[in-house]
């Protein structure tokens, strides 16, 4: 093929080599950056074709030359830098009761309010899908469960209506017992086929499905309770043919009084969240009496703390009511704390560089703020017009969007705490005490830095735990290509993600939830940690209620547990499968589906998964003993 002759600068060849590498699909980790999307298809590919160059025009036209210097020396990353010249946000937590009782319109036409529980989670399902090209992270219903509740009570009084005028002299208690039953079937059906459109819907032009995550558990209404229900046997069930369900990403509310012990009225929706979360992962566990999130919680619904999926959280707010609803994350930036350390001549050097690391991230924040905050709310029609944010509509098309925009969040992020530290002083906080003590002495300052920022210029700055998926392996190269390879530091093809214990260092579970637990109050824009453990672990639920308590004693705000999730495809088996499936001797890596946790959500196939991601899930440590109840 002829290539025409032009001379370009280091930038656009840069740009050229990553374009190419794209066409000839010889580089793994760039076109499977994002495990959610196939990089191989042709929208796949597309897609990346204007990431790359979004990301060349943000460097060259919209960054300082301070963040564009710290990005190419390997100290920085602004994440979805692809979308920043788009001025979309990174995430939201939209208020599914309010825009479901006011109707809504896709922009193809309005949708009235629904009138049963079928309808109520179509529609959720569509407003997902609408509101998913509207920004460049994910969406989430923050109180699934309440906002829900009054269309079962919908479906439960017409299902009433419809068998008082049966010709049958129904008792009152006959009467109501059928209506609530065939009400029952009605939300399993509707719950059934939301999961299916969550994992079967596409947006930004057919290259994904929608990233959405849904927290509920503790609405103790007949309604709400039914809802719960059902949407956890459903998903225990799975999908068609039995695979586990990617979407939406679930999120069980602990409250104690509410869901804790055998005498509380969700106590029982907790075991079977227990049981789903055994056999499909989700639910995740978050956690309301954590220290910080029962600073917010004043006993409504809309104070319990939601979270995207992933780990971000959005809970105080200088410029408007401390909940999550109808706000969200603006944008993050995640910090390199290995390359500081490695950089450092002492500790108190690696301080000073971190403090001049960090605000260079936070004049990066304010230049991508400033950016959006200039976008005119016709830019987004969904998202700003049928109140998905926080007084957007009462905008009009052409108004900017800053006093909107205020109220999400700014986010400082961090990653490789635990290279860092071995890279200072010989050992990870894992390890000792005193390299514990100076962890978390790191990830304090950073706070105190967002904070001091946060007062400074009168915005929701906070500080994130990096949820790293790309992010781990290319920190990783650049630094080996810098100082070489390093034991304990660079050795690896990946850092550790934020603050965690790294995955392949055996600790025993309960140790590793006390050590991490400790970290969670510093980080509140976003956290999350994970116990792995082997074997079926359907087979023990009381040690997933151990480990899930444990979580609680030890102040975790967002915790998860991972196990191996297999299934055959050529058989249909569902459990776990090591070289060959135990049902039908299928040894055809191809026809097996591994399902796996990445950053707080799952992905089917891990041959999609980038090469750094794939080298720290094989690494992971199970935590045997206390899955076997010992610990």
């Amino acid at each position: 093929m002829m290539k025409t002759s032009f001379k370009i600068n280091q930038r656009n060849d840069e740009l050229m080599i990553a374009l190419d590498e794209i066409v000839a699909s010889s580089n793994q980790d760039l076109i499977q950056e994002n495990a959610n999307v196939d990089g191989q298809s042709p929208m796949g590919q597309m897609s990346k074709f204007g990431s790359e160059a979004a990301k060349h025009y943000a460097k060259t036209q919209l960054l300082s030359p301070i963040v564009v210097e710290a990005i190419r020396d390997n100290f920085i990353h602004p994440h979805d830098l692809d979308f920043m010249p788009t001025g979309t946000t990174t995430c939201c937590q939209i208020p599914l009761g309010a825009i479901l009782k006011d109707g809504f319109n896709t922009g193809h036409g309005f949708m009235r309010e629904p009138k049963d529980i079928v309808s109520a989670m179509a529609l959720s399902s569509i407003i997902f899908q609408s509101n998913q090209n509207m920004q460049h992270g994910g969406q989430s219903y923050p109180m699934f469960d309440y906002d829900l509740a009054p269309y079962v009570r919908k479906t439960y009084l017409k299902h009433k209506r419809r068998l008082q005028a049966y010709p049958i002299d129904w008792t009152e208690e006959q009467l109501e017992e059928t209506a609530w039953r065939e009400a029952d079937r009605d939300v399993y059906q509707a719950c059934e086929a939301f999961i299916h459109n969550c994992n079967s819907m596409h947006s930004r032009g057919g290259g994904q499905v929608p990233f959405v995550s849904v927290n509920y558990g503790t609405d103790t209404s007949p309604e709400g309770r039914m809802l719960i229900k059902n949407l956890l046997l459903a998903t225990k069930a799975g999908l068609g043919n039995g695979e586990t369900p990617i979407f939406p990403i679930q999120i069980f509310k602990m409250k104690k009084g509410v869901n804790f012990e055998p005498d509380e009225p969700n106590y029982d929706l907790y075991q079977l969240a227990l049981e789903t979360t055994a056999k499909r992962l989700f639910p995740n566990f978050s956690f309301i009496d954590s220290t910080i999130n029962r600073q917010h919680y004043d006993g409504t619904p809309e104070s319990e703390v939601a979270y995207m999926g992933c780990r971000t959280r959005v809970m105080a707010n200088r410029h408007g009511d401390e909940n999550s609803i109808q706000r969200g994350n603006l944008s993050f930036t995640s910090i390199n704390l290995v390359k500081i350390a490695l950089v450092a001549q002492s500790v108190d050097h690696f301080f000073d560089t971190l403090a001049k690391y960090t605000d260079i991230v936070i004049q990066q924040l304010l230049e991508r703020f400033e950016f959006q905050a200039n976008k005119q709310a016709q830019h987004f029609s969904f998202l700003y017009s049928q109140g998905v944010w926080k007084n957007s509509e009462q905008l009009n098309p052409t108004d900017k969007l800053k006093e909107v925009l205020k109220q999400g969040t700014l986010s400082v992020g961090f990653i490789g705490l635990a290279e860092a530290l071995v890279a200072l002083i010989g050992e990870h906080h894992g390890q000792s005490n005193h390299a514990y003590q100076l962890g978390y002495q790191i990830v304090e300052f950073m706070r105190a830095r967002v904070d001091a920022a946060a007062e400074q210029y009168d915005l929701n700055f906070s500080l994130i735990a990096t949820p790293a998926e790309g992010l781990s392996g290319r920190f990783t190269k650049g630094d080996r290509a810098e100082f070489g390879v390093i034991p304990g530091v660079t050795e690896r093809d990946f850092y550790t993600n934020s603050f965690h214990i790294p995955v392949y260092y055996p600790i025993r579970a309960i140790e590793k939830i006390r050590l991490e637990g400790t970290f969670h109050k510093l980080c509140n824009g976003g956290h999350i940690s994970y116990i792995e453990c082997d074997g079926d672990v359907t087979k023990n639920i009381k040690a997933l209620d151990t480990l899930v308590k444990a979580m609680a004693n030890n102040d975790f705000g967002y915790g998860s547990i991972n196990h191996p999730v297999d299934r055959c495809n050529a058989c249909g088996y569902t459990g776990i499968i090591n070289q060959s499936c135990p049902s039908c001797d299928n040894d055809d890596q191809d026809q097996i589906e591994r399902i796996r946790r990445i950053t707080g959500y799952l992905v089917g196939d891990m041959k999609k998964w980038n090469t750094a991601k794939r080298a720290e899930e094989s690494q992971r440590v199970k935590h045997q003993r206390i899955y076997e109840g010992n610990n």
